[in-house]
């Protein structure tokens, strides 16, 4: 359990399209606005813990076209925040923000997300500690998994809405946004990476 508890700490904490809007409406909107927007992705993350779970994902995504299409309205729109973080020039934009989150976006967000496909498929296959109880198993790795995902999401949450009180030079600003558009890069690699291997 401590292995696979580590492996959601580390899964979860690296930068993908979850925790970018995040930290961007949290920015934006500050925090307590934005808490709609991460029960949004709170509920699509487990949409997708089920959808694996249950081999919905794998049902879908084994219809070549239906994963064609899929994989690259996800790639393009990972590579589109990518290049509107890295131009973002010397102003901290994790993502910029038209109208307030809400539930809606989250969900949307997260069911289209390939890093919670890969996340979750990882996570549920592997990292195996009850191989006589599938049961179990499974309840205690969702009960985990949440249980890590809640506080990692309210930090990056919080994160953003400290940003704009934070006097930074531009300079830094930019060197963030660069690293936060890099960080977003390495998802689409995850997403193509996994896309080769058969994974959702």
């Amino acid at each position: 359990m401590l292995t696979f508890a580590a492996a959601v700490i580390l899964l979860i904490l690296t930068p993908g399209p979850g925790v970018m809007t995040t930290a961007g409406f949290g920015a934006a909107y500050g925090f307590r606005p934005s808490l709609r927007y991460v029960l949004g992705l709170f509920l699509g993350s487990n949409m997708v813990l089920f959808a694996v779970v249950s081999g919905l994902a794998a049902i879908l995504l084994s219809i070549p076209w239906l994963r064609t299409v899929l994989m690259l309205a996800s790639v393009g729109y990972l590579v589109f925040l990518a290049a509107r973080i890295a131009l973002a020039g010397a102003k901290i934009a994790f993502i910029e923000a038209r109208e307030p989150p809400g539930i809606p976006g989250g969900m949307m967000l997260q069911a289209i997300n390939p890093k919670a496909y890969a996340v979750n498929t990882s996570l549920m296959t592997g990292f195996g500690y009850a191989p006589d109880a599938p049961v179990f198993e499974i309840a205690s790795k969702v009960l985990i998994l949440n249980a890590i995902w809640i506080p990692i999401h309210l930090i990056w949450l919080w994160a953003g809405a400290s940003l704009h009180r934070l006097d930074l030079s531009e300079r830094t600003q930019h060197r963030i946004n660069i690293a936060m558009a890099l960080s977003m890069l390495g998802v689409v690699a995850l997403a193509m990476w996994s896309a080769a291997n058969g994974t959702p």
